[in-house]
């Protein structure tokens, strides 16, 4: 969805499948493809951390390293390449940090008055 989004915001001539997947994409900030690229992963980790927030509650770091491990093992299955850009482990990276800092800060805020809920069981 963030990808449509930003492909339209872009003005990119043709709409690309791969955009979730595409780490060969050329390293480029003056390039409207690798922006639209990074944009769309980094807003959809984002969004994705308070979407697990609103549905597990807890464990939100658990089901992003999950999502993240699988993302990476279905972006090598699609560009039939394991991927060894560093730029796009860095985006990868920050896009996890993203999805657990916002995930488990929403269900920290949300859920603090729940006593079933604790960031640290004591």
């Amino acid at each position: 969805m963030f990808a449509s989004i930003c492909f339209g915001a872009f003005g990119l001539d043709s709409f690309d499948g791969l955009i979730p997947f595409d780490f060969k994409t050329p390293t480029s900030i003056s390039s409207s493809k690798y922006l639209v690229n990074l944009l769309s992963m980094e807003f959809t980790y984002f969004i994705s951390g308070l979407l697990f927030a609103a549905i597990v509650k807890e464990w939100v770091w658990d089901y992003s390293l999950t999502v993240t491990l699988n993302h990476i093992l279905l972006t090598s299955a699609v560009m039939v390449e394991f991927p060894l850009a560093w730029q796009w482990w860095l985006a990868l990276g920050v896009g996890l940090f993203l999805m657990i800092g916002s995930g488990q800060l929403a269900a920290h805020f949300v859920c603090r008055n729940n006593p079933s809920y604790s960031l640290v069981n004591v």
